[in-house]
């Protein structure tokens, strides 16, 4: 089963080479990483996305709470959320696919950021099973480049990860 784990850490180097060295050395798989500063500039959020079993994210969580630099984590499988992740795909957009490339843009609520005479690149924001989606409707063949975030998540509602 897939797990998205958040997770607030202190913002100092050397803080991700740690967790990412408890997964390989427990020879967990990290499906996807993002990370970033916080308002808090002390603090990072992480979140982290992997596949396992009750047993092996439980045991994951309790070694990440070891963690020194970890000050409070959240499973967020465990309350409602909102996911999202963000791609930047370049893809061949000349002559007649132009027209075809911008509508399933607009479809999928993507926005093209930069254009020139052949290509188009596009930011798209969503699942992702959006984003493999519209990657599907655009097909392989027009497909150039492709950069994901990874995914981010939120709980819903009032519930809250802060120190």
């Amino acid at each position: 089963m897939r797990h998205i784990i958040s997770i607030l850490m202190e913002n100092e180097a050397g803080a991700l080479s740690r967790v990412a060295g408890l997964f390989s050395a427990r020879g967990y798989n990290i499906e996807s990483l993002t990370v970033a500063p916080t308002n808090d500039p002390t603090l990072s959020r992480m979140t982290l996305v992997t596949t396992g079993n009750e047993q092996i994210v439980e045991q994951i969580v309790k070694q990440l709470n070891k963690l020194i630099d970890v000050v409070k984590l959240m499973e967020l499988n465990e309350y409602r959320y909102i996911e999202r992740e963000m791609m930047l795909i370049k893809v061949h957009a000349a002559d007649a696919g132009r027209e075809e490339i911008k509508r399933l843009s607009d479809i999928f609520r993507g926005r093209i950021i930069d254009v020139t005479p052949e290509v188009y690149t596009i930011e798209l924001t969503g699942t992702g099973e959006k984003l493999d989606a519209f990657m599907e409707a655009v097909g392989e063949r027009h497909i150039l480049e492709v950069v994901r975030s990874g995914a981010m998540g939120i709980a819903r509602g009032d519930r809250v990860l802060r120190a």
